[in-house]
């Protein structure tokens, strides 16, 4: 609520005590003797409205219908200075937030306030780094890029599926989580709470016929042609059926490049949230607002929110706002950077209010923004601009700003700022502001948060002209390996279709030599060849950061020929390679499905 310097008067006590009739037990028992000094005459107290019960679900239909019939089927007036403070209105705003009131229970706590002090809240620290997933950490790429991530000080979180074998690979303090793709009841919501970006480096697992050795060293060698076959769970279940439960685990703590719509109306998507008006009436005034859905009135025709209403500067009061319900489950919104809102402005100041406790009347996390006279425009609120706001005063000792707790929003007008300011273009009367959309976003420049190792090969199964002599074995058994390159491509279309910022490495054969040798990066899915895991890892590490490889799908080889060994000297190894020089090479669009696309194989 806003801070309107006013005070409970007489009248406005009696009013209040006499809900029940004069001869009501409660009345006789809560007389004006019987309530402390504070609460007859001083400023309304802190937790004067707070409600705590849990919210309900519901519609707009049905917030419009909980609100005053002047605010929904007439205009909204409230004409200053000759108006008288509006209980039923007071009581119809506590109804939409709470449902039925009861005094009793309400002066009661207000009593048990201002008897007892309220225990401090603790200051909660925010780690804002995120975390980096690592998939298929006890691979042969996924091995090293932990160890990358871990050299470099990043917050690594490892998935496994033995957890045995993971604890001997890695130092004790690695932070593992047992898991199975192919088993989405395995990948638990908590394991990914605080994920900002992964690592995939899971693959189906392929070995020689004739076996391998405890370590898999015949095929982790690379070099030399062993009869392949699928050891485990097929092509299926690994790179499709298993991308698709990844990505529905971490999509939400990784966030999308369109960001999270919270409300609104945007082309075949919508959400509605459960707004209600919360005006200066709850301090004694007369304002008075509402929250409609306008069918025709968005920028392209199509419905759009408005908040509306009359502001008043009678009884001392001054501001008009629409408030959601607290909602049943709270918004996670951490993946983001900021809230945008897509609105037609009308040449006022308003205020985005957000808050990250259930409770009624505390702090808000605020933040105000100008609007332009006619024009449709988007407002970009960052997270890091929102002001711990209570009563109109900034709160210098509030908890940081929780963007993993969000639990109602707010759109606000009002003749005060904060800490005594005023709103410059506050003006009394009549207004209105159309709200399409309210979304999240993730701030420029956007880097990859979601990076897979995927193979080269992927689009040449039946694709016309190939050579299938000089193609890799994968190409040329790719049924009799149960379609494993048909079913990569179709892991990565999940990745490309997920709205995740990506980048998808397609490496030619891998190997266990050393990194540094030279590199080829191509885009089209031609080329052959073979390359380091340990260049891989450290290819994956640094897509991470660059603007260049977000969207990108590629391929990497070295230009050292197969039949050539490739090592370094240990006492003179090759520089650190800068991988944006390779990344800026890079365009968009380009996967090599373009070719197959012209003559599909049915899988």
């Amino acid at each position: 609520m806003e801070c309107c310097s006013m005070q409970v008067s007489s009248s406005l006590s009696s009013s209040i005590l006499n809900v029940q009739g004069s001869s009501s037990p409660f009345s006789r028992k809560f007389s004006n003797k019987s309530f402390h000094p504070r609460l007859l005459s001083s400023p309304l107290p802190k937790p004067f409205l707070q409600l705590n019960d849990k919210p309900k679900s519901f519609v707009y239909r049905q917030s419009l219908a909980s609100l005053s019939s002047r605010t929904n089927n007439g205009p909204v007036s409230a004409e200053a200075g000759k108006q008288s403070w509006d209980f039923g209105r007071f009581l119809k705003t506590l109804y939409f937030f709470n449902g039925p009131p009861s005094p009793a229970k309400f002066f009661e706590f207000l009593i048990e306030k201002l008897s007892s002090p309220s225990p401090s809240e603790p200051v909660k620290a925010m780690d804002t780094s995120g975390i980096i997933l690592v998939a298929g950490a006890t691979g042969g790429v996924g091995r090293r890029v932990v160890n990358i991530l871990q050299k470099k000080g990043l917050p690594v979180r490892a998935l496994v599926r033995n957890e045995e074998k993971a604890r001997k690979m890695f130092s004790p303090d690695i932070d593992l989580i047992v898991g199975d793709i192919t088993k989405e009841s395995t990948l638990v919501p908590e394991y990914f709470k605080g994920v900002r970006k992964v690592i995939n480096a899971v693959s189906v697992i392929v070995g020689p016929k004739e076996g391998d050795t405890p370590d898999r060293a015949k095929y982790s060698q690379g070099i030399k042609f062993f009869e392949p076959e699928i050891k485990g769970d097929s092509p299926e279940m690994v790179e499709y059926i298993g991308m698709k439960n990844l990505i529905n685990a971490v999509k939400g703590s990784v966030g999308l490049r369109k960001g999270k719509l919270l409300f609104g109306f945007e082309d075949n998507n919508s959400r509605e949230l459960a707004w209600g008006a919360l005006d200066d009436v709850v301090m004694g005034g007369v304002s008075e607002s509402t929250f409609q859905i306008d069918p025709i009135g968005s920028e392209i025709g199509g419905p759009t929110g408005l908040f509306k209403g009359v502001v008043s500067t009678a009884n001392n009061g001054g501001f008009t706002s629409i408030r959601t319900r607290n909602f049943s489950v709270p918004e996670d919104v951490s993946a983001y950077d900021g809230l945008e809102l897509r609105l037609k402005g009308d040449g006022r100041r308003y205020k985005m209010i957000v808050r990250t406790s259930s409770d009624w009347d505390t702090v808000g996390y605020t933040a105000g923004f100008d609007t332009v006279a006619g024009q449709w425009q988007s407002i970009r609120l960052p997270f890091s601009s929102l002001r711990p706001i209570f009563r109109a005063r900034t709160v210098s000792d509030a908890p940081p700003f929780d963007p993993t707790n969000i639990v109602s929003l707010q759109l606000m007008f009002s003749k005060f700022e904060y800490d005594g300011r005023l709103n410059p273009t506050f003006v009394e009367g009549a207004f209105q502001l159309p709200v399409s959309s309210i979304r999240t976003y993730i701030k420029d420049p956007i880097c990859p948060r979601f990076v897979h190792v995927g193979s080269a090969g992927v689009t040449r199964p039946g694709r016309p002209g190939l050579d299938l002599s000089k193609q890799p074995p994968a190409v040329r058994l790719n049924k009799e390996l149960g379609f494993i390159l048909t079913f990569k491509l179709k892991g990565e279309d999940l990745i490309r279709e997920s709205g995740m910022p990506y980048a998808i490495i397609r490496p030619c054969a891998l190997t266990e030599e050393p990194a540094g040798a030279d590199l080829i990066f191509d885009q089209g899915d031609n080329i052959t060849g073979k390359v380091s895991r340990e260049e891989v890892a450290r290819i994956c590490v640094a897509a991470l950061e660059s603007t260049y490889a977000c969207d990108k799908t590629f391929e990497v080889k070295s230009v050292i020929p197969f039949s050539e060994p490739f090592t370094v000297d240990p006492e003179n190894p090759p520089p650190e390679k800068d991988y944006n020089i390779y990344f800026k090479t890079l365009k968009d669009g380009i996967t090599g499905r373009e070719i197959l696309e012209e003559s599909p194989v049915p899988v």
